[in-house]
């Protein structure tokens, strides 16, 4: 599992998470990767993170418009690279063009839906949803699957996080949608400034 989720479930900040590994002082075996990211493996966790026989693991890749194509293969191929690192034998890929603001995305629906999927690999929280990702994330939990997220230079602070959506969605509706993330982040670092 990656390394921010061990410290999560252990109780541990994760910067001291990334101190004990840079300085090799873990409790537990762990692996650093090609790509720089920390896998850890917890014994008492590594029977319980399997998936079910049958189970597919899936890689979401999702832009907001047409004209990022580029930016979408290049997300879908590292979410398969960092897939493969984790020892998935076959993974799909779905990509998907729409709004982070909406649920209008079938893909997406579809995934959620489709009980055969154990584990949603997406690069970070806004890909899946810009807004209620949690949410989603505790529902996948409840059914025993499982959504990982690739990047883990998220916010850790929930309000942060929550100020940020909702500025988002105001900015969404006073900017357009392509523009709000800018803007909501524009006025968090004005507010921070001043």
């Amino acid at each position: 599992m990656r390394a921010r989720e061990w410290a999560e479930r252990e109780g541990f900040n994760i910067q001291t998470v990334w101190k004990w590994c840079r300085e090799d002082r873990m409790p537990v075996p762990f692996e650093r990767t090609d790509a720089g990211y920390i896998i850890v493996h917890d014994p008492k966790y590594e029977k319980a993170d399997r998936t079910p026989a049958g189970s597919r693991t899936v890689c979401y890749a999702r832009v907001s418009s047409a004209d990022q194509k580029d930016d979408l293969q290049r997300q879908a191929d590292r979410l398969k690279a960092f897939a493969l690192n984790m020892g998935v034998e076959n993974p799909e890929v779905v990509t998907e063009t729409g709004s982070g603001m909406n649920d209008r995305r079938r893909k997406l629906n579809r995934l959620l839906a489709d009980p055969e999927v154990g584990v949603i690999i997406v690069e970070h929280r806004d890909r899946l949803a810009r807004m209620n990702a949690g949410l989603v994330e505790s529902a996948l939990s409840a059914q025993g699957r499982r959504l990982i997220m690739v990047d883990d230079k998220e916010m850790d602070d929930d309000l942060v996080r929550d100020m940020t959506e909702v500025l988002t969605s105001f900015c969404a509706r006073l900017y357009g949608r392509s523009a709000a993330r800018d803007k909501a982040m524009a006025a968090l670092r004005a507010a921070r400034d001043a």
